[in-house]
Order: C-alpha cells, then structure tokens, then sequence
C-alpha cells in the first residue's frame, strides 16, 4: 500500500523560498509507485495543501490531516524540508511527535540545538571538536567593539545565532563596523555569535543514516568569489562547489570521521551537513545544518550523486528510516 507523504515546506524565516524549492524536488523525485506526495506549504499565516491546478486545501492543524474533494487525507510520514523556524529548530519536530506521525529529520531536541549555534558548540566542545574562538551577545547587550577584538581579533564574522543560508552575517575587518556588523544580525534573531576568522580550506561533509548505518558522504570543497560563502555564493552561482574536495585521503578521512562522531553524539537521524574549514591543517567546526538544502544546486544532492546514490533513492531511504523508527 502507497504511503502518503506530506512534504512540509515554507516556514516562517527568510529562508522560505530556498525551503520551496527544496521540496518541490524532492515532490518532483518520490518514487510514485510506493508514495502519494502532498506539496504542504507551511507559512507564518497558513498550512496548506497545494492541490491540482494550484488549489490550497487548509491543513487541520489539530491532527494534521487535510479533506480534498470530500475526501480525509491522513499522513504516514513527513518529510521535513523546511530551513529555519518552525522546521529545523525544533517546533514542527515536537508538534508531529505529539501526533505520532513520523518525520524526516531529526528529533525536536537535536534540531533545536543544532538550530542554535552558540549551544551547539558548548556541547561539543567536551568531545575536543574544534571550533573558531567565539564571542556572544544577546539583545540589548551593551556591544564593546574593544573587548570584542581582544577575544577573536580581525577579522571576523559577526552572525545571527539562529539562522541560515547566511543570513545576517558580516565579514567585519576593522573595529569601527562591529556595532553596524552586529546591528544587521540582529535583524534576524536577538542573539549574536561572533567568530575569530579561520585562514583555510573549507569543506562540507553530508552524514546521512543511509540503510541503516551512519554513512559520510563524499566531502565538498567551497570555493567562493565573494569574501566568504554568503547567500550569493550559496544560491546565485557565486561559488565553486567541487565534489570530491581537492584535500589529501587522510584529510577526508578525519573530517569525515569527525562529522560521523558528531551526528552519533547528538544521536541524530535523517540527513546533516556539517561545516568544516582546515585552519593550520585540523578541521574546525563551523556549524550543522540539519534539514540541509535538498535542490538541484544544494550540495548534499551533489554529494549523494557522487557516492551513487540518487535522488530517488536517497529520499525514499529517509521515509522508510523515519516510518521504521
């Protein structure tokens, strides 16, 4: 028997439109044999189902079912794609386990911690992962650009805490633009991480469950025109995205296994893209993605396709690792 699958998309952040495409690939790559997939848009306003011909159909939010045409749809499992609030930090996680309908990504704890990078790296540190030397501010925190310098030097990136798809980031190189750097994050979110500038190869590492078993994908090599990789260089062309990265085997292999040590810790499940840059030779870690970009441009689908895995394929695993668990 079909399952019906429910792909959630949108959310509530700047991050909608790139959720959007994420899901209309991963709608366009289900394998119709086993799977009735429902576009569902989940938007600050309203949930709905995106039916023939464009028609919305409300989505009951108290059970999370949707009527079309006279008919109740209920649904087996869903997958998650939506970058940002509600879907990767956490809350749709927590909304869908009181239902008890599975879902993609990973558990509502995990996603909110890896939501937030500052908490993350607090966590991870005991583990001796390394990490870029950081500074925190929340909201009305009084910004002291002297004792900012003297904790991660220059330059360094100013960066809302709790967003993606490099949204509110600046690449500050001289004191005078910390408070206009920290201004513009804060458009984002009221907390503020600011890092020491990490001098090298950046690399990112897709960890999926795939078959059962926690499996590295092969690693990317971001090269950006711009400064940094920011939302240019992610999603408008700006970057050199080279699969397999241009690093030594044993560099692969320790970044890789670093990125496997990372999802096991957490106890994650679904996919993860783990952000690395070699400083002095030894991968740092720059932060998670949980619910990582799944369009034609994103990297864990160039990754996927470069271990052999399609997409067709590398979404149906994650619905039958979700309705397994």
């Amino acid at each position: 028997m079909k399952k019906n699958v429910a792909i959630a998309m949108g959310g509530y952040s700047s991050e909608y439109r790139i959720s959007i495409n994420s899901g209309n690939v991963v709608y366009k790559n289900l394998d119709r044999e086993k799977y009735n997939p429902y576009r569902v848009h989940i938007l600050q306003k309203e949930w709905f189902v995106i039916g023939e011909n464009d028609t919305p159909y409300p989505i009951n939010r108290s059970n999370f079912t949707v009527t079309i045409d006279g008919k109740l749809i209920t649904f087996d499992c869903v997958f998650n794609t939506i970058h940002g609030t509600p879907g990767e930090n956490g809350l749709l996680q927590a909304y869908l386990e009181l239902l008890d309908i599975p879902q993609t990504s990973c558990d509502f704890y995990q996603s909110a911690l890896t939501f937030n990078k500052r908490d993350l790296i607090s966590v991870l540190k005991p583990y001796g992962i390394k990490t870029a030397v950081n500074y925190f501010l929340n909201k009305g925190d009084e910004v002291e650009p002297d004792e900012i310098v003297e904790k991660v030097g220059l330059p360094c990136f100013v960066k809302a805490n709790k967003a993606g798809s490099s949204f509110g980031i600046t690449k500050v190189k001289k004191k005078e633009d910390i408070i206009r750097a920290t201004k513009f994050a804060f458009k984002e979110d009221d907390e503020v991480i600011i890092e020491s500038f990490l001098d090298g190869t950046e690399v990112s590492v897709g960890v999926i469950m795939y078959k059962g078993e926690i499996t590295a994908l092969p690693v990317t090599e971001i090269v950006s025109e711009n400064e940094f990789f920011d939302y240019e260089a992610k999603y408008l062309g700006k970057s050199q995205e080279i699969t397999p990265a241009r690093i030594s085997e044993e560099q692969t292999q320790r970044v890789q296994e670093i990125a496997k040590l990372i999802y096991k810790k957490l106890k994650m499940k679904g996919f993860s893209r783990s952000e690395f840059i070699f400083h002095n030779g030894e991968p740092h870690f720059i932060e998670m993605n949980t619910n990582p970009g799944l369009s034609e441009a994103s990297i864990l689908p160039q990754q996927a396709a470069a271990a052999g895995i399609s997409l067709e394929e590398l979404f149906g695993n994650a619905i039958e690792a979700a309705t397994r668990s």
